[in-house]
């Protein structure tokens, strides 16, 4: 018999839905990644074919963001050790 926590890993990895995991946990993990300032100004709302799409409340902060795309990038993927993550579309 199998411990249950091992069994739902299992399940998770093989239905597909580590990817989605994976992907929901970057985005909540956006305010912790960003700091209060900017989550304030910036949030992430979704990610497709690891593009990840940020909302901004303005053209300043796009642009201030976008400056920081890399550095951004670096820490989310590194938050969960997978590069899920490719690029950043500010909107």
């Amino acid at each position: 018999m199998q411990h249950i926590g091992k069994a739902l890993k299992k399940f998770i990895q093989t239905s597909g839905l580590e990817k989605v995991l994976d992907q929901q946990n970057l985005i909540d993990a956006w305010d912790v990644v960003v700091g209060e300032k900017v989550c304030k100004n910036a949030k992430a709302t979704s990610i497709e074919h690891g593009v990840l799409k940020v909302e901004t409340t303005s053209p300043v902060w796009r642009q201030e963001l976008h400056l920081q795309k890399k550095e951004i990038i670096n820490k989310l993927n590194n938050k969960i050790n997978k590069k899920i993550i490719k690029d950043i579309r500010f909107i």
